[in-house]
C-alpha cells in the first residue's frame, strides 16, 4: 500500500537488542506504536539512561540518529 513511511518493521512479542539509526537525519523522526493486550512492556533509551512503561495505545517519536 502507499505510505509516506521510508521503512516498516513489525516486531511481535519480542525483546530486542539494543539499535541506532546513524544514517538518519537529525531533522526525521521514528514513530514506535505499541499494541495488544502486553502490560510488561519496557522502552529502554540506553543515551538517556530510562527506562519508560509502553503500554498498549502508546505512540511515541524519537529524533533521528539515535
Amino acid at each position: 500500500w502507499p505510505s509516506i513511511f521510508s521503512g516498516l518493521e513489525v516486531i511481535l512479542n519480542r525483546m530486542t537488542l539494543s539499535h541506532r539509526d546513524p544514517g538518519e537525519a537529525p531533522s526525521h523522526y521514528n514513530m514506535l506504536v505499541s499494541l495488544g493486550i502486553e502490560n510488561d512492556a519496557i522502552l529502554s533509551i540506553e543515551d538517556l539512561e530510562a527506562e519508560l512503561v509502553y503500554s498498549p495505545g502508546t505512540m511515541t517519536y524519537i529524533a533521528g540518529r539515535v
